[in-house]
């Protein structure tokens, strides 16, 4: 990967470094099983999670190549925040923009995910700098479903009532406008409004002149339009 053409981003953290390998594994959950007459066969289920792992090289000093979106930031900062990631126990989006010299745009990666595990590794041969290897889970969100039983003279009658998202809202059926406040991210925006993070590119293509390049990059105060559904 050329790292003038890759952009990692954990959360809403840059990687100073780009990766030079990231791995992602999308599985199935699908189960083989033997029947007596028919012999092997396979039971299609839904597709599994997705998996993540690359590492990343952690500067100690501020080399022309690093890039920093707010000024140096040492090691001690990133590996704070990693462990923020780890233990806080809140899914947040990993984002890959990818972009040609001359600077079109690839296909992006945005997928919500947990940090599994990351392990730090210290090597002569690096002076100071710090290697993390990290491995990323997707999350997806789930709901909840509420069985209603009825008891009767005769047979108990169970009703399920339908699915309810956790956090969905009703699709707008005009466009609105909506300002950004702290914490927020594109896809958490298109969840509230639309009931499905995936569909933050219909916001961001709504707000390119507002946003600019990256649509990880949006800021309290600011003025969205969110389209019609």
């Amino acid at each position: 990967m050329a790292e003038s053409g890759y952009e990692f981003y954990l959360d809403k953290c840059l990687l100073p470094v780009t990766p030079s390998k990231l791995e992602v594994k999308f599985s199935n959950a699908n189960h083989t099983m033997t029947l007596i007459n028919e012999g092997e066969i396979n039971v299609l289920k839904q597709a599994g999670l997705t998996d993540v792992e690359f590492t990343c090289e952690i500067p100690q000093v501020n080399y022309p190549s690093a890039v920093y979106k707010e000024g140096f930031r040492g090691a001690d900062y990133f590996l704070d925040y990693f462990e923020s990631l780890k233990s806080s126990r809140v899914p947040f989006q990993f984002i890959v923009c990818r972009r040609l010299p001359d600077s079109r745009k690839l296909f992006g990666t945005n997928l919500k995910v947990t940090l599994e595990d990351y392990k730090i590794t210290e090597d002569a041969g690096n002076g100071f700098d710090l290697s993390v290897k990290i491995r990323l889970k997707q999350w997806r969100d789930y709901g909840t479903r509420t069985v209603n039983i009825t008891v009767t003279a005769s047979k108990p009658k169970a009703a399920v009532e339908p699915g309810r998202s956790l956090s969905a809202s009703p699709a707008p059926s005009r466009a609105v406008s909506y300002t950004v406040v702290k914490g927020d991210c594109l896809w958490n925006i298109a969840k509230k409004f639309y009931g499905s993070g995936s569909k933050y590119s219909v916001i961001y293509n709504a707000n390119q002149a507002v946003i600019g390049g990256n649509p990880n990059l949006i800021y309290p105060g600011q003025v969205l339009t969110i389209p019609a559904a």
